[in-house]
């Protein structure tokens, strides 16, 4: 039985348009008007141990989950 996850391109395997997960998404968040580099700074980090994933939000990300006033 194939697992669906095997089949899923990865971050660094380029497909059919030459262009890895990073590089579309790079692509797709300067592509708005006004984008500059920060815009597709990683906002994430994604890790998996033993079957499970965990998605921590970076340090250093320049939009970050919450209200303007929570503390963090």
């Amino acid at each position: 039985m194939t697992n669906a996850a095997d089949d899923a391109p990865d971050e660094t395997s380029a497909d059919e348009t030459g262009m890895t997960e990073d590089e579309k998404r790079r692509d797709q968040l300067l592509a708005a008007p006004d984008a500059v580099e920060e815009d597709a700074a990683p906002r994430i980090d994604v890790t998996e141990r033993d079957g499970v994933t965990r998605i921590d939000v970076r340090d250093d990300a320049a939009v970050r989950p919450g209200g303007p006033d929570d503390d963090a």
